[in-house]
């Protein structure tokens, strides 16, 4: 089969490797669609420690089974599936809570660490434990199911804050994770969100999409803006960056009593305001992955709560995926979401 491969630092090459074979409680899945994800950009130049080559990268995908195990139930060749990032082994305690985001045994998919090697679906084919498996809905096409990883994660976030109807909220990151969170705080029915950007571009994009403010950062009155439209400060906000100045910029937006979810992971550090956050009493959240909302993010985008379709960049075959590797590492464009699709 044709894969893409991490040979090296930001080197790749398109290989042939010998098809999977699946495992007593495995599937291997042919890919339709695969999204480039931010954290795969970051790391492929080694600098993570998450992607150590050689390694086929790619987390976020959907497909047709191939191939079952013999002890699998619940899929058959040609069923049309998606699957977590997370490879957890529902049996340590944080599993057996339902927190399989945090499973003492975790493993990702497309990842290769000094802990576990995964390879991912850049590729024709991938395997995969079955229990991270999903049946997409009727009717979903592959290049939208491929989101329901990311559409995970906003969802987490958003359950993790706890915002409700009738709430008010901030993003600070109108990214590709940015716009989704605003989407699924719309959906919980928050009354006001303000997305905040440097990209003119992506707000406007935010306001397609459900924010009812959009604010550029660099702007001299950014602050005043948001409270002006809040009439004070939000009961939430959301940081999708994962930087100093960002953090501090969501602490200063939410009230006292607030919370404030931290959801990008750029920087391994960030100064905190500590005396804001305790003379405040503010609730840090910290958000990774997802958490059982497989299934609300497929639901949300095949009904349209969530529209994934306006953030497609563009869809390419393997061949094609080094070079917008590069293209999304320069960032010189307000790229979102690019699809790797083999066929």
């Amino acid at each position: 089969m044709k894969a893409l491969e991490l040979t090296g630092p930001s080197t790749f090459a398109v290989v042939e490797k010998t098809a999977p074979v699946p495992g007593a409680n495995e599937v291997v899945i042919r890919v339709k669609a695969c999204g480039i994800c931010g954290s795969d950009i970051h790391g492929m130049d080694g600098s993570s420690g998450r992607r150590i080559p050689p390694v086929v990268m790619g987390h976020e995908a959907s497909g047709v089974v191939e191939i079952v195990g013999d002890q699998v139930t619940g899929f058959a060749p040609g069923d049309r599936v998606t699957f977590d990032s997370t490879v957890f082994c529902g049996q340590c305690d944080y599993c057996q809570q339902g927190r399989v985001n945090l499973c003492d045994n975790r493993q990702v998919m497309g990842v290769s660490c000094s802990e576990f090697h995964r390879d991912g679906a850049f590729a024709d084919m991938v395997m995969c434990p079955a229990h991270i498996c999903h049946q997409l809905p009727e009717g979903l096409s592959f290049e939208e199911a491929a989101f329901a990883e990311p559409v995970g994660v906003a969802l987490h976030a958003v359950n993790r804050s706890g915002a409700s109807a009738g709430q008010t909220a901030v993003v600070i990151g109108s990214g590709l994770i940015g716009l989704l969170v605003i989407q699924a705080l719309k959906a919980a029915g928050c009354s006001e969100i303000i997305a905040f950007d440097l990209d003119d571009t992506r707000l406007e994009l935010a306001r397609q999409l459900g924010a009812t403010m959009a604010v550029n950062s660099r702007a001299s009155d950014a602050l005043d803006q948001a409270t002006g439209q809040l009439g004070g400060k939000a009961d939430h906000a959301f940081e999708v960056v994962g930087a100093t100045p960002t953090v501090n910029l969501a602490i200063e937006l939410v009230k006292k009593g607030g919370g404030v979810t931290l959801v990008g992971n750029l920087a391994p550090e960030v100064q905190l305001p500590l005396q804001k956050v305790v003379t405040g009493e503010l609730t840090i959240y910290g958000s990774c992955a997802i958490s059982g909302e497989y299934p609300a993010a497929l639901t949300a985008i095949a009904n349209g709560d969530i529209a994934v379709k306006p953030l497609i960049t563009a869809s390419v075959a393997i061949d094609e995926a080094a070079d917008w590797f590069a293209k999304l590492k320069s960032a010189d464009q307000p790229y979102l979401k690019v699809l790797v699709c083999p066929e």
